[in-house]
């Protein structure tokens, strides 16, 4: 059942669902916290960079869905929601590319430089879908293409060659990001004052987590 989240007035503006903004933020929240711990990281500068960029814009997409995308929606245009889609999905690019670097050592050149090009096409392409069409599916196709696809590939092949526990963690944090997109598209939520935005927001606020630390392991390991 979809719960329509009420809206509240704060200091005479109007703020609509709430409690969900600030479940975006908290995943906002998760992220920065994630990148000022990997910003003190050594390792594959790579590899640490990439990750870094991954918490980056995802933070920011998150915080701009929660304020502008619910938050103040109804002061704005719906193409207001567009920034933080497509720094959503250079997120995810980005949390690609570091997971391709990272199998690198166990997979021919050849074939990495085929990925990572692959990487760069299917982010232009979802981009232009989603300008185009200014339809969120194409936001959700790249998530779920790049992480259930990409990184959780990548994550068990190298797992089942090294028995790497960055894979592992990387597969666990991709599990959470499954759970939310479950809630979200069966749009299960508790009430109206915590319907399926917010549960699937704390589902991926986990997921981060959990990407954030497989992304600390792949630096403290980087070359197995």
């Amino acid at each position: 059942m979809e719960y329509i989240q009420p809206s509240i007035e704060l200091f005479e503006i109007q703020i609509d669902e709430p409690v969900t903004v600030l479940t975006d933020l908290l995943i906002s929240a998760v992220c920065l916290y994630g990148y000022l711990i990997l910003r003190k990281k050594t390792g594959n500068p790579s590899i640490r960079k990439l990750m870094m960029f991954h918490l980056a814009f995802m933070g920011l997409a998150t915080a701009i869905g929660g304020i502008i995308g619910h938050g103040l929606l109804s002061y704005l245009s719906f193409a207001w929601k567009t920034p933080g889609w497509v720094l959503s999905m250079v997120s995810i690019a980005a949390l690609e590319r570091a997971v391709i670097l990272y199998a690198s050592p166990l997979i021919s050149k050849r074939l990495g430089t085929f990925f990572i090009w692959l990487n760069i096409a299917e982010l232009i392409t979802f981009i232009v879908l989603s300008f185009a069409t200014l339809d969120f599916f194409y936001v959700e196709v790249h998530a779920g293409y790049g992480l259930v696809v990409v990184v959780s590939s990548f994550s068990v092949f190298i797992y089942s060659k090294t028995k790497n526990r960055a894979a592992k963690t990387l597969l666990i944090g991709v599990g959470w990001s499954v759970v939310a997109a479950v809630f979200f598209t069966f749009k299960w939520g508790i009430g109206p004052w915590f319907n399926h935005f917010d549960l699937c927001h704390l589902f991926m606020a986990i997921s981060t987590f959990y990407l954030f630390i497989g992304g600390k392991r792949m630096l403290a390991n980087s070359a197995f």
